[in-house]
This record gives C-alpha cells, structure tokens and sequence, in this order.
C-alpha cells in the first residue's frame, strides 16, 4: 500500500530529479557562453604588449616607430635590416619610375640599416599618420622645407647629428649611407623627441589555417622596381621578389615575406619637371588586403584636415579590417597600374 513514508521518497526523487536537469541545463548553456566568448577572444588579439605596426609581441611595443627612408636602387640590394621592419610603406617618387621604401621600426634594434635615402614630402603625412620620427638623407626642397619648419620630428643624416650615420667603402654614392638603431634612439634622446609611441595601432586577428591554392601577386611597377609576392600555403606567408628575383635581407640572408599585402591605389602627378612627384594621399580611394591567401576589396582613409590621422583600410562594410601579426606591406600604386592577383 502506498504510504505517506513511499509518497515523501517520491517527491524527494523527483525534486532531485528536477534540480540536477536545471542544474545540466545551466552548466551546458554557460559552457556554450564561454566557448562562445573564447572563439570570439581568439579571432581578435587585444594584448596591449604589441607592436601596434606588426601586431607580434615584444618588449619594445612602446617604443615611437622611426621612419626610415630607403632605397629601391638595384644597386643597394640586398637591403640590411629590411626584414626587421614592423611595417613597409613601398611608393613611387617618380610617376612610373623610380620608387622608394619607408621601413617602420617598433619592435626590434638593427645593429645595422640601409642604405638610405632622401625624403620626399609625401613622406610626412603618412609618417606623422603613424606617429612616428622620420629617418632620411636629406631630401626634396619640398620635404625639407617644411621639415625645417617643424611640421615634424626628423633625423637628417646630411646634418648628421651625434655622429649617428656613416658611410660605408665599396658601395657608390648616395646609396652607401647606413645607421643603427642604437645610433639613432641615442639621438632622440639626446635631441628630446618623445619616445613613446601615441599611435593608437591596427587591429589584429589570429591567421586562418585553411589550406589555400598557392598564388602569384604583381605589382606593375616599372622595370627595374617592378614586385611581386608569391603566397605560400604552408606558411600562410607573401614571399617577396623584385625582378623575379627572391628579395633578401643582408643581415641575415633570409627572404623577405609578409603577412599582409595592401595595394593602395592613390594618382600621382609629375611637379617642377621630371625630377619630383606628387601623391594625393590624404582623402579616400580604393585598395586590396591581401592575406591568408584572399583578397579583400577595400577602401583607404586618411584625413584631409588631420595630418596627424591614421591611413585605414575598411571593408564593405566601412569597418576597419584587422591584419594578421607579422610584418605587412602596403604598396602604393597609380589608379590604372597594373596589378594581377593569378
């Protein structure tokens, strides 16, 4: 017979029962929640122990970028310490001909770089878009007319100051100037430019494993400056070429690679003659991310009022597209050059 003794365990059960399903419910939809806040932490790196340039972690990512300006002569290749850039800016500084490279340095310290070359005015906006100090040998009247005037803070190799650019034997002139990081952190502070970095950084995300078709990006610029990346699958890396030729690094005999590839359309123009060029890099145009083996279409943004804002890359959608972590290259090209994605 059922007693009160059996209807007691019965409720006991079932209250049991009852707790430890809200209880399963519970842990399964939390471990969801967290799986799903664990996948959206690991899409998107937000460690503040960064480069804001390169996204890697290192002990310098305080450390103000230096904007070195060098050059693209097939007579200075191989380049030292070109590898050991967080960011490269690669530019024509005259229509359809000869282009020149600004390699940004956060995280590492060259013992040695070069070789390096004049400014051209162009320079300046996109080195104070990223905070950082521009590093030349000498340059255009236009650059230094209003580097002479302060629009920014700058090193010139032609006034030399504390000794902290030579020359080496064996390479012809202009293009056997060369300095140290040492050499120039020394005269920041021996000049009293800030040293620490105010660029707020790009965003970042993990690489994408998927295995992709290994393709070929050119970048037509005229012979003997024309480029081209050749991406690699097995390393989810843009293998860079000049001339068809594998671009080395001196210090270290190492290929140049990237991570990210960003073609930036902007017109140039012919001004004073055939000697200088003029770049309309400070409004919007349309550009190309390349990595993880993808192109991604693109719009370029750089103030026209703030000289002082940040060259962003946006998508579709007009956010800002995050790179992978490693060195990346954005190549400046004319509106109808040619560039081929096969």
């Amino acid at each position: 017979m059922f007693n009160i003794k059996n209807k007691f365990f019965l409720i006991l059960f079932f209250s049991i029962l009852a707790l430890g399903l809200i209880f399963v419910w519970l842990y399964y939809n939390r471990t969801i929640e967290i799986n799903n806040q664990m996948a959206s932490l690991a899409n998107e790196i937000t460690s503040d122990e960064v480069s804001p340039l390169s996204g890697l972690p290192c002990s310098n990512y305080q450390r103000r970028p230096l904007a070195i300006v060098l050059a693209n002569d097939p007579v200075t290749r191989p380049l030292t310490s070109l590898i050991q850039a967080d960011l490269v800016i690669e530019m024509p500084v005259i229509t359809n001909s000869i282009t020149r490279i600004i390699a940004f340095y956060v995280c590492n310290s060259p013992d040695e770089i070069g070789s390096l070359r004049s400014a051209r005015h162009d320079f300046i906006p996109l080195a104070v878009g990223f905070d950082a100090i521009l590093v030349h040998w000498g340059g255009s009247h236009f650059a230094l007319d209003e580097l002479d005037a302060g629009v920014m803070d700058n090193i010139d190799a032609m006034k030399n100051p504390y000794n902290a650019f030579y020359q080496k034997s064996g390479i012809p002139q202009p293009h056997n100037g060369f300095s140290s990081m040492s050499k120039l952190i020394n005269v920041v502070n021996k000049l009293g430019y800030r040293l620490e970095n105010e660029f707020e950084g790009y965003l970042f995300q993990q690489e994408n494993s998927k295995q992709k078709t290994d393709k070929v990006l050119r970048i037509g610029y005229s012979y003997p400056y024309n480029v081209s990346y050749q991406y690699d699958s097995a390393t989810n890396s843009y293998l860079r070429y000049r001339t068809n030729l594998k671009e080395m690094d001196k210090s270290n005999n190492q290929q140049i690679k990237a991570k990210n590839v960003v073609v930036m359309r902007v017109f140039s123009k012919q001004i004073q003659g055939p000697d200088y060029n003029d770049l309309d890099l400070e409004g919007t145009d349309q550009c190309q991310v390349y990595q993880n083996g993808e192109v991604i279409p693109c719009t370029w943004h750089k103030s026209e009022k703030n000289p002082s804002s940040k060259l962003k890359f946006l998508d579709i959608n007009n956010k800002e597209i995050p790179f992978i972590p490693g060195q990346t290259w954005i190549e400046i090209v004319e509106p109808g050059q040619e560039v081929s994605w096969e």
